[in-house]
């Protein structure tokens, strides 16, 4: 096949349709940062560099020849956790340039296949994109096929459904640590500069804790106590987390080291080392956790990040951290976009 895609980043599409036992004769990417490009130039040499995607009328392309055009145009001006500037906002307007295109294609190659990714986002919003790509699209969470929660819409002229869930954790990708849910939150571009703050007030991004932490107790503001409550675990790496409740309904925890004197050690409240610890749930929303200072944490390392959007590990280590950060955050859920390609 050959393969146009626009947007193209660190090059997901290409090891999407590798997963998925796609062969692909050419793939033509579109892109502008340039570390982005040096990744993928490292992993997927004759990738095929076309530059601007406002220029493509000057791009030296076979154009019948184009098999597949994928790509994920700028979501900030439609994403709930934007302005919602929508077709006002200047990136957010490039996925014309993707309708052009697709149109232009279509024009020399009625038969070409197209995939188009973009976030959860206003009704009116998702609705005018199906009107103008003749299709509906399909939702999917990442977490089906990942430890991440990452909601995303799929717009595509071949049938395809959601993925069977793997019922992949949080836990089963860390390097080392505890984490505090059964799913990391989306991994997004500033993902590597996650702050306690931002984690524990905002309930961005996401953060692991030290190893050497033991004993954290859950303190329920309803009752004041320091009951066991089955949604209240904290999960350390050995293994695969059990299932939780999906929502704790805005309910406000404080964690805090436990006090030994006079409470109730529970094995429901522990964080252990010899075998699979119990987790700490936050809701996604409002739910909030206070630490004390003698809690460690961390950020999730580029390999972590790889790992929630089952990229292959290392395959962003020709650049800075910062910038590996960067690119996984907007990159595709590989699994994902795997799974959809099979339906072609």
């Amino acid at each position: 096949m050959n393969i146009l895609s626009l947007f193209d980043g660190m090059c997901c599409g290409r090891i999407s349709l590798d997963r998925a036992g796609i062969k692909v004769d050419k793939y033509y990417a579109s892109e502008l940062d340039k570390y982005a490009i040096t990744v993928t130039q490292a992993n997927w040499p004759n990738t095929i560099q076309l530059g601007d995607v406002t220029k493509w009328r000057e791009w030296d392309i076979d154009w019948p020849s184009i098999d597949l055009l994928i790509g994920g145009s700028p979501c900030q001006g439609f994403s709930f956790a934007g302005k919602q500037l929508a077709f006002d906002d200047p990136r957010s307007a490039l996925f014309f340039e993707y309708l052009n295109i697709l149109n232009h294609i279509k024009s020399v190659n009625p038969k070409v296949k197209f995939l188009l990714e973009n976030v959860r986002m206003k009704k009116e919003y998702l609705d005018l994109i199906s009107s103008f790509l003749k299709v509906e699209p399909v939702f999917i969470n990442s977490e089906l096929v990942s430890a991440q929660c990452r909601k995303r819409y799929y717009w595509a002229n071949w049938e395809f459904m959601a993925p069977k869930d793997k019922k992949l954790v949080l836990s089963s990708i860390i390097e080392e640590g505890f984490v505090d849910r059964e799913k990391s939150r989306a991994v997004i571009a500033s993902v590597g500069r996650t702050t306690y703050r931002e984690y524990f007030k905002k309930n961005q991004g996401q953060l692991v804790f030290n190893k050497d932490v033991t004993g954290i107790k859950c303190v329920n503001p309803r009752t004041g106590d320091r009951q066991t409550y089955q949604q209240d675990r904290i999960y350390e790496t050995s293994g695969k987390m059990v299932s939780l409740t999906s929502s704790l309904g805005g309910r406000f925890n404080i964690c805090e080291p436990e006090i030994k004197s006079g409470a109730r050690r529970s094995r429901g409240d522990e964080v252990r080392s010899d075998e699979k610890a119990n987790a700490l749930l936050a809701d996604g929303h409002q739910s909030r956790w206070l630490a004390k200072d003698n809690i460690f944490y961390r950020k999730l390392t580029p390999v972590e990040c790889e790992r929630l959007q089952t990229v292959p590990d290392d395959y962003t280590n020709h650049v800075s951290n910062s910038q590996r950060y960067k690119m996984i955050g907007n990159g595709w859920t590989i699994d994902v976009i795997a799974h959809i390609f099979k339906g072609i």
